[in-house]
């Protein structure tokens, strides 16, 4: 193995490392015996390439534009549940990394973006399984690295807890934020902070927090 490579799937790993920690956290704020729960993670990731599907095009009776930023983020909502999924193995989160460092590496060099998103979909309905090498084909795609799948990840992953925090479950949290959608204010805070810093989540929470508005 090169140098670069070993570089490159070190960073790697260390990313989806604490893109794990970060999903466990999650799915036990939600439920704290959500490894028992008998959650379909699998059939969620089904039902987002089908979403994913519509905001890409596939209507060939009319004129349709890629949405390049929401298919983006119907990926990062897949990677959640494909996280999810792969905690469910039972397997360590350092083994878990180092196996996802290496599929999102690989892909299998799949050139069209439908396709690759019915195999994604097939491993899901077929296997119950998260397709890890079909999601890099996706992603390579639509222009995303690793990079941009943390950085949107955390940003996803931090508005979640936060309306976790302001009453999301009791129905109380305000998603529209000053005419903004919340998801629109977070795509506009993401891009203005460093996803590279050791507190990139504490900051975006931070921000979040002042952006809120008041009931």
């Amino acid at each position: 193995m090169s140098e670069q490579l070993s570089t490159t799937l070190s960073v790697a790993q260390q990313q989806i490392n604490q893109m794990l920690t970060m999903q466990d956290a999650m799915n036990s704020r939600v439920s704290e015996t959500w490894r028992e729960n008998g959650y379909e993670w699998y059939r969620a990731i089904w039902v987002e390439c089908a979403e994913m599907l519509d905001h890409h095009g596939w209507k060939w009776w009319k004129h349709q534009e890629i949405d390049i930023a929401q298919v983006q983020l119907e990926l990062v909502d897949i990677f959640h549940f494909g996280l999810s999924l792969r905690l469910m193995t039972g397997s360590t989160v350092d083994s878990i990394a180092t196996k996802l460092a290496k599929e999102l590496h690989q892909g299998t060099a799949e050139n069209d973006f439908k396709i690759a998103l019915e195999n994604l979909a097939s491993a899901a309905v077929t296997n119950k399984s998260f397709d890890a090498k079909a999601l890099a084909d996706c992603m390579s795609l639509m222009n995303m690295d690793l990079n941009e799948l943390f950085r949107q990840y955390v940003g996803k992953n931090t508005l979640n807890f936060f309306r976790q925090d302001h009453g999301y479950k009791e129905g109380t949290y305000i998603k529209i934020w000053h005419g903004k959608e919340d998801n629109e204010v977070l795509a506009d805070l993401v891009n203005s902070l460093d996803a590279s810093a050791d507190d990139f989540q504490q900051q975006l929470y931070a921000a979040l927090e002042e952006k809120y508005p008041s009931a």
